[in-house]
């Protein structure tokens, strides 16, 4: 399969940050396809240019902001990087607090501060070490947490989120997780909804996913990750892949 980007990919616990170099077209597809994922979505350029069509509108660089859930394609080239933050983190609920409602927004130059910076010379690291990578992601996360006015999500869907991270090893169900916090399961099914935007079975799916690219940067195998994971085989992982990230798996380049 045709490369579309080359770069790299640093996860820690509620986030990730990827650093890509996209070719300008004709070598290689500028845009990806419509896609939705769960995570809070913060593009910074790298020296690159990137516009994130939505709908009905079209937002630009050099630094934006989408909101979970919210369907979007990503067009660019050169180097940028995307910093993706679980909405139920405390910088997540920071975001979303930020966009009061809007499904994606500009980010000004002093929003950004240094972040760009900041991701450029981890970036530099050595690509057998992605140590100062993930650490400048979690640097930039704390900073959007340090903002927060906001709750947590309810205890017990933290509970269930905990308890699913904790299992992915074998099949999951919301009854039983609705048991371990002493709700029904239609009680845990709605409130599980109201507190995510997803419910559970789906958030699990975005669980194995991130599971699934944490194998991927270890194994270079989309079936090895697959299994790992808890996918049925690499093809029902490249599927969920392309639909919560836009395109496949197999077309970015890991370094």
């Amino acid at each position: 399969m045709k490369t579309i980007a080359t770069g790299r990919i640093a996860l820690w616990e509620g986030g990730s940050l990827w650093v890509f170099d996209v070719p300008a077209a004709p070598e290689s597809p500028s845009r990806i396809d419509f896609h939705v994922h769960h995570a809070c979505q913060l593009t910074f350029s790298l020296g690159g240019d990137f516009r994130l069509h939505l709908e009905n509108s079209v937002v630009s660089g050099p630094f934006a902001v989408i909101a979970p859930h919210t369907s979007h394609a990503f067009e660019a080239s050169g180097r940028v990087a995307h910093l993706f933050i679980e909405p139920e983190s405390r910088a997540g609920r920071s975001i979303l607090q930020m966009m009061d409602g809007e499904p994606a927004a500009t980010i000004s130059a002093a929003q950004a501060r240094d972040a760009p910076d900041l991701i450029a010379r981890a970036f530099e690291h050595s690509a057998e070490d992605n140590h100062a990578l993930r650490a400048a992601g979690i640097e930039i996360s704390q900073r959007i947490a340090g903002h927060a006015h906001t709750v947590e999500p309810d205890l017990r869907v933290r509970h269930m989120i905990r308890w699913a991270s904790e299992n992915l090893d074998g099949p999951l169900g919301l009854s039983e997780a609705a048991k371990g916090v002493g709700l029904s399961t239609s009680r845990a099914s709605h409130l599980f909804v109201d507190e995510t935007g997803l419910p559970f079975r789906t958030y699990v799916l975005w669980l194995r996913l991130m599971r699934a690219v944490d194998a991927y940067l270890v194994t270079r195998s989309l079936t090895d990750a697959a299994h790992e994971a808890g996918f049925a085989d690499s093809a029902h992982l490249s599927r969920t892949f392309k639909r919560m990230f836009g395109l496949p798996a197999a077309s970015l380049r890991i370094l």
